[in-house]
């Protein structure tokens, strides 16, 4: 019983940290596309980013990797099969991917992005490609 109430506040906390991830960098693209004379609006994106970053973000990932963990425990002999050491190293790219969108915020919050929207649209498909493969390892399970 203890292993499916793991597994449904892992799966909540997922779910909460790609809704960041996926809105975050949506940000950044009407952050980049701000013209500089709006003030009130870029410092408006500002806190927006900030807040979620910091509200949201990084506590959703520590939560999922903290349950996962836990959830590895549990289930120790997960560890002995490929799809969990695929589905892992896609983990460690999403916080590698969660620590970029750190440096973006500390970038815009200095006023110093020299990136296009365009750029970030293309930031923005990452945590997809993503989160499409992690569903089908722990799916699927396919090695």
């Amino acid at each position: 019983m203890l292993y499916l109430w793991v597994q449904a506040f892992h799966i909540i906390a997922v779910i909460t940290w790609f809704a960041a991830l996926f809105y975050l960098p949506r940000l950044f693209v009407y952050h980049a596309m701000a013209d500089a004379s709006d003030t009130v609006g870029i410092e408006r994106f500002k806190v927006m980013e900030r807040k979620l970053l910091n509200g949201i973000m990084t506590p959703s990932m520590i939560v999922t990797i903290a349950l996962g963990l836990w959830l590895l425990i549990i289930n120790p002999s997960w560890m002995s099969q490929g799809w969990m050491h695929a589905k892992l190293t896609l983990v460690v790219l999403l916080v590698g991917y969660h620590h970029w969108c750190m440096r973006i915020v500390k970038t815009f919050r200095e006023d110093a992005n020299t990136r296009s929207h365009v750029w970030y649209r293309w930031f923005n498909e990452a945590p997809t490609v993503v989160l499409i493969a992690i569903v089908i390892l722990v799916v699927v399970k396919p090695f």
